[in-house]
């Protein structure tokens, strides 16, 4: 499977294009979020990047009830109720963000816009002062990036042949031919690893970590530098086990450095927004402490362990 080059500029459907951002690598980057993702972690930051489609979020404690949106909407999704609340079908929603214009309280918003490479290179390629300064790029992340190849390597090739700085921040679940020829045009992977017990893995994440382990270590083979990032789950990943298997497959296959990204619950509100419940509603975040257990445990291995 190769990637099939039909057009010269593809879109892309993103859901964030973040500037100035510090922690999606080195220097100061714009990362662009492309939406759609193999994966569906329960503990999942942006619900909203999942389905590979645009999708409307609706936030009641803002929403004033005006009503503008059921009278725009060209479906019929969106439905005041008899106690006056409202409704919105999402099986009737395309988010087409006709209620988010007319919305008078900006309760809602659409994520997923359709971009061209040459749309979104237009805005990366601003802050190419910064990026030279400060040792700064392009970071792609989602979602899964390679989740859309045909317009990830496009808008990679063209910052990479333009000297910026490249990276994709990925959980590595794709196939190795998609991903070889994605990391031609690539400087930096940042590799997500979310469980070494596979049965676990599926059950956490709806797939198994063959591929995934697999793809770490095939990136690290090619000399590609990488950068694992574990993301710490009190009750799911955060366990002496767990951590300890993650640090004897990186010093195993040459791996040096590791982020741990503890969990946080700054999503959840978008879960509400999209209509859905929160599966980890009563998970707490993990103390100081707790996380000095995981860094700790990492070193051990001779890694290079930082926090993000």
């Amino acid at each position: 499977m190769t990637i099939n080059e039909q057009s010269s500029d593809p879109k892309g459907l993103i859901f964030n294009i973040q500037r100035y951002s510090t922690e999606d690598g080195p220097g100061i980057r714009t990362t662009v979020f492309l939406k759609g993702c193999p994966l569906s972690c329960l503990w999942c930051s942006n619900p909203e990047s999942q389905l590979h489609k645009p999708q409307m979020l609706y936030f009641k404690n803002t929403c004033v009830k005006c009503y503008s949106c059921v009278e725009v909407c060209p479906t019929g999704a969106n439905q005041k109720k008899e106690d006056g609340s409202l409704w919105v079908d999402r099986e009737l929603c395309t988010g087409c963000g006709a209620c988010v214009q007319a919305c008078l309280a900006n309760a809602r918003s659409v994520s997923g816009n359709w971009m061209t490479v040459s749309e979104v290179f237009d805005i990366v390629s601003k802050d190419s002062l910064y990026y030279a300064n400060s040792g700064g790029g392009i970071t792609l992340g989602g979602g899964e990036c390679t989740s859309q190849p045909k317009f990830a390597l496009e808008l990679l090739s063209r910052c990479y042949d333009r000297g910026i700085h490249t990276c994709i921040d990925t959980c590595g679940y794709t196939p190795w031919s998609v991903l070889e020829e994605i990391l031609k045009k690539v400087d930096l992977v940042l590799f997500d690893i979310k469980h070494l017990d596979s049965r676990k893995h599926k059950e956490y994440t709806g797939v198994d970590n063959q591929l995934i382990l697999d793809n770490a270590a095939k990136i690290k083979k090619m000399g590609k530098e990488i950068i694992i990032r574990i993301p710490l789950i009190p009750g799911y990943n955060f366990d002496e086990k767990n951590i300890t298997a993650a640090g004897r497959f990186m010093k195993l296959w040459g791996l040096e450095r590791v982020d741990i990204l503890p969990y946080h619950r700054l999503g959840v509100s978008k879960y509400y927004a999209l209509g859905q419940g929160y599966p980890l509603e009563e998970l707490k975040s993990l103390s100081k402490e707790e996380i000095q257990e995981a860094v700790k445990i990492l070193e051990s291995f001779g890694l290079n362990v930082g926090v993000v």
